[in-house]
């Protein structure tokens, strides 16, 4: 009797690690990895928020290329030849998500930046759909990028001359596709509040040398 219990225990041993090893691969697969945060936000970046309340911001977009700013004109074309101030180079910016994503209107002609499926840029009164989307990149060299939130990878951008580019044929690392958020002349005074700190890519051309000198004055 005692002999066949010594032989029982070298056969339980086996038993035993497989039943441990089993124990321990089920407890590595049961065990819940850490929520992605960031695939959260870039999956809620691409739906509209319907709940929240809109951010609505009123500035210019300096085109990198033709050196003036985009305008909406009242005959539904845009283009990049608007002049510091000009009335319809005066963008209302309104937001889409709590992402990056924006809906660009003119303020004096009411019409929506939209692009087509031929990758053409027209306007639009109502600018509910995707088409009238574009998510703001904000790049390396501080421009900004406006891609189209139902075509992706299709850029707003304009030639030298301000003429709309075919958005198939844009990339983003192009300086056709590369913008600079400005206010309009006059607009940063009278609505600037105290001690309000406005980012230098918005403020105008000739005072961002002035500013630049005097931040750097202050933290000597």
């Amino acid at each position: 009797m005692e002999e066949a219990q010594s032989n029982a225990v070298p056969l339980m041993l086996p038993i035993r690690l497989l039943q441990f090893t089993a124990l321990c691969f089920y407890a590595q697969n049961t065990v819940q990895s850490p929520p992605n945060f960031k695939h959260h936000v870039t999956e809620q970046s691409r739906l509209s928020d319907r709940t929240s309340r809109r951010l609505t911001r009123t500035y210019q977009l300096y085109s990198r290329t033709s050196g003036k700013h985009v305008q909406v004109l009242s005959n539904k074309r845009i283009n990049a030849n608007g002049e510091d101030g000009a009335a319809n180079a005066k963008l209302e910016v309104e937001t889409d998500s709590f992402g990056s994503r924006v809906r660009i209107r003119g303020v004096k002609s009411g019409y929506y930046i939209c692009m087509n499926k031929r990758g053409k840029l027209i306007g639009k009164k109502k600018g509910r759909g995707k088409d009238c989307i574009f998510t703001e990149i904000v790049l390396e060299n501080n421009y900004t990028a406006l891609q189209n939130a139902k075509y992706e990878g299709w850029y707003m951008a304009f030639t030298r001359k301000g003429r709309p580019r075919k958005a198939s044929k844009t990339k983003q690392h192009q300086r056709e596709a590369h913008f600079m958020k400005r206010l309009p002349r006059g607009h940063l005074l009278s609505e600037r509040r105290p001690f309000d700190v406005l980012p230098l890519s918005v403020l105008p051309l000739s005072k961002r040398t002035k500013h630049s000198h005097q931040h750097r004055s202050v933290g000597r």
